[in-house]
């Protein structure tokens, strides 16, 4: 379970997250809604290690993980899967894994790497192309599996819709869900399509201007015409 608990961070005079305080259980996706500067990538950003927050801490199944390195926190078993499917291009599909899982054993990388293939059949159907060969949707694929390379308890998904067809949005967001529940990972889902995303989700949580203003069930919120037309658009 990842606990987040009064987590501030500032950029100068302005405070991107304000006392954020949620809960990401094991085997279920929970997603974080909201517009444009809502804060959502700023928290995945501190959960990932990446910003320094003024105040406030996560764990991960109880164990305090701000403060540490990037590094140490995939380490502790939290990933990250950034906006904008950062893959690196010059580098094949089987090239992009093991960078995934460099500090694990060999053993434990290639088991891994087997049941990605099997999750993604068309990574090792073009595990020997290079990732910019790829279609969008195939990079989300890749980019999703180099962050289970690390075999983690929690995985992070900034925007994993962006660029991407609906079908092949919901196709991502339906394995994730899945890997969810057979994984037993506590997935925490930043999107600003909030239909999608709280279909997959069983939790959500709007942020506005760096501040959680509701926690709800993903039925409960997704039936709020008020919530939506306040702070989604929509």
């Amino acid at each position: 379970m990842l606990e987040v608990k009064q987590l501030s961070v500032s950029f100068g005079a302005v405070r991107a997250l304000d006392s954020v305080s949620l809960v990401v259980p094991r085997g279920e996706v929970t997603a974080v809604i909201g517009a444009n500067g809502a804060g959502k990538s700023t928290l995945m950003r501190t959960l990932a290690g990446l910003v320094k927050p003024v105040s406030g801490t996560a764990e991960l199944d109880g164990v305090v993980v701000t403060g540490r390195s990037p590094e140490d926190i995939v380490r502790s078993g939290m990933a990250l899967v950034p906006e904008g499917r950062s893959t690196i291009p010059e580098l094949t599909v089987e090239e992009n894994l093991h960078l995934g899982g460099l500090w694990r054993p060999s053993a434990e990388r290639k088991a891994t790497s087997a049941e990605i293939y099997e999750m993604f059949p068309v990574l090792a159907e073009r595990r020997r192309m290079r990732s910019d060969t790829l279609s969008g949707g195939e990079r989300q694929q890749l980019a999703i599996g180099r962050a289970l390379m690390c075999d983690p308890t929690c995985l992070l998904l900034d925007e994993p819709s962006l660029g991407l067809a609906p079908l092949i949005v919901t196709q991502i967001l339906q394995l994730v869900s899945q890997l969810a529940r057979e994984k037993n990972l506590a997935v925490l889902l930043v999107e600003q399509n909030a239909v999608t995303a709280l279909r997959v989700a069983t939790t959500g949580i709007i942020m506005n201007l760096g501040n959680v203003v509701r926690v709800g069930t993903a039925e409960e919120i997704a039936a709020d015409d008020e919530l939506r037309d306040a702070y989604l658009g929509s």
